[in-house]
């Protein structure tokens, strides 16, 4: 991701300095996005039976503008916090758990646009304020980007041409514009594309267990054209602390917590409707029998820890960006409180969506309910950033201070990469 060299076409507006606190209440966002998350709401269930990707309900959110939830009010936007807009995903994921991970780039696109203050920036969230909203291009299939991308931007008579496969291009069926990780001569870049552009081939072969919607598929780039204002900078994985390993990782729990919300709703609905019980149950209704009582308060529990653990990180990272980003404590704080959050919470909706079914008998494993997607969904977004690494990395950094690994890439080692994704000088005896 780039903090500061994006180009973009002219604004009118100058840059602006990023505002300390938010302009809009969270009474006023919820009362403007509560219907239409109620209105996504409606369809889940059909749409993860029929695998309907929910591009009306991605409409029905750029309508509202909700990606403009953190662009400057100067630019067009709702000037909303970090912690308002992590609110809300958990909100939105209660609705739709496919959604706030389909759009999980683009925050952290405006987020880069913000820090930049400068006219590009600037023009780029007027764009996202209007409506546009961008999806992501950056992990490799095979041999992937341990070292470097395959995908490559190279020179060709007179002008940038991309080349490559992207495979968990999230969100690209739904966007505007896709922010594609590349080579370019061995410097990590980030470009922006147009997803109709001669040459950009979208496929929605995403065949994970869960999470189904998030058009998390393939993307291939054949010869595309690409200008040099859309060559935005250093690209993901490049060294360094950054804000947007955390905050990206962030988005990710703010779906988990959703799932839990909507788990605890669905559970405690078939609960009070239920009037079939067991001849040894301790009443004659469910929702009377205390042990029934026990596991749905389990799973409210859940639920409402792993919202407060994500509320909790966003309040770390709005410290971090109203401070402008680049504070090295502010990043290593917001860094590690982000695997923290991952390691309570991945733990207390899995345990949750898989002890709701405590609840009843055979029934209500019914396909008709889908309470399954549940788990299934949170399974699937838990093992997007595996755990066990996560917990390793705080466990070195509180025992011995050592550095925590941000912005990493997937695929095959070699003796020359180094565990960052970096290469391996030759042997200089200098520590990586």
């Amino acid at each position: 991701m780039s903090s500061s060299t994006i180009d973009a076409p002219a604004a009118d507006v100058p840059a602006a300095d990023v505002p300390a606190a938010p302009t809009v209440t969270d009474r006023e966002l919820r009362e403007l996005f509560r219907p239409v998350f109620e209105r996504i709401a409606e369809g889940a269930l059909v749409r993860e039976r029929d695998r309907r990707l929910p591009y009306d309900e991605v409409a029905w959110l750029r309508d509202a503008r909700f990606g403009a939830l953190r662009v400057p009010v100067e630019h067009g936007g709702f000037g909303a916090s970090v912690r308002q807009l992590f609110d809300l995903l958990i909100d939105l994921a209660a609705a739709e758990s496919n959604l706030p991970q389909a759009l999980r780039v683009h925050w952290a696109f405006v987020e880069d646009q913000r820090l930049a203050g400068d006219d590009r920036g600037a023009a780029w969230l007027r764009a996202a304020a209007d409506g546009t909203l961008v999806g992501n291009a950056i992990t490799e299939p095979g041999v992937g980007a341990a070292d470097r991308y395959r995908t490559a931007l190279t020179p060709r008579d007179g002008q940038w041409v991309l080349d490559g496969v992207k495979y968990y291009s999230t969100g690209t069926l739904y966007a505007d514009h896709v922010l594609v990780a590349a080579d370019r001569d061995g410097e990590r870049v980030s470009v922006l594309v147009d997803p109709h552009a001669p040459g950009v081939e979208q496929s929605d072969d995403w065949d994970g267990f869960g999470q189904r919607l998030t058009a998390s598929g393939t993307t291939t780039f054949r010869d595309v054209a690409v200008t040099e204002d859309r060559i935005l900078g250093p690209g993901y994985g490049a060294p360094g602390r950054t804000y947007a390993t955390s905050y990206l990782q962030l988005v990710q729990l703010a779906v988990l917590a959703g799932i839990a919300r909507r788990a605890e709703t669905d559970v405690a609905e078939w609960v009070r409707a239920r009037t079939r019980t067991f001849t040894h149950a301790a009443a004659d209704l469910p929702r009377h029998d205390p042990l029934v009582q026990q596991v749905v308060g389990q799973v409210s529990a859940a639920a409402y820890g792993a919202r407060a653990a994500v509320l909790a990180v966003a309040d770390e990272l709005d410290a971090l960006l109203d401070a402008g980003g680049e504070d090295p404590d502010l990043l290593d704080a917001a860094e590690v409180a982000a695997a923290r959050a991952q390691s309570v919470v991945i733990g207390l909706v899995l345990d949750a969506t898989s002890r709701l079914f405590e609840v009843g008998g055979a029934s209500i494993s019914s396909e008709g309910l889908g309470l399954d997607r549940h788990w299934r969904n949170a399974r699937t977004i838990s093992v997007h950033n595996p755990l066990i690494y996560k917990q390793q990395s705080i466990g070195a950094y509180v025992l011995n201070g050592d550095p925590l690994p941000y912005a990493w890439s997937a695929g095959a080692r070699s003796d020359t990469t180094s565990a960052t994704g970096a290469p391996v000088e030759a042997d200089t005896g200098a520590s990586q």
